[in-house]
């Protein structure tokens, strides 16, 4: 069962099964493709007040991201960090791989959340990979 959560003057969020406070309001960055301005994008969301980044695989901006998140000064464990996996890596052993790719283009040790971008293809050989990667800390 998931909880809100109102407290403080923070941004909604809902506690999840396994107790990640997920916030409701996030920032997406969905189209930017001009590296600069993902970053400036980013820096400037997180300077006013989102805690939570939304990229994918797809968008070819995870670098940006990583960097705008680094340059921030805010510590990691204060940001959500959503990433998401894309169709040609929807499979066993592939998804896995594929996390890792993200995690290095995010300069990241973990993200808080990773998702099945448009499921098809081997999902549950995916979602095996996925539970690994969370009893491995990566999500």
């Amino acid at each position: 069962m998931t909880t809100l959560n109102t407290a403080n003057n923070k941004v909604p969020s809902l506690t999840l099964n396994n107790g990640v406070e997920m916030p409701l309001l996030g920032f997406g960055v969905f189209q930017i493709t001009d590296p600069a301005q993902v970053e400036a994008a980013v820096l400037k969301a997180l300077a006013t007040g989102y805690c939570h980044i939304d990229t994918a695989q797809a968008y070819m901006n995870e670098e940006a991201v990583g960097r705008a998140i680094k340059k921030s000064g805010i510590p990691r464990e204060e940001i959500f960090v959503t990433t998401k996996l894309w169709v040609s890596d929807m499979a066993e052993g592939k998804a896995a791989t594929a996390l890792d790719r993200s995690l290095e283009r995010l300069g990241l040790d973990y993200v808080d959340l990773y998702l099945l971008h448009q499921p098809v293809n081997d999902v549950f050989g995916a979602w095996r990979d996925l539970e690994k990667a969370l009893a491995n800390g990566k999500v």
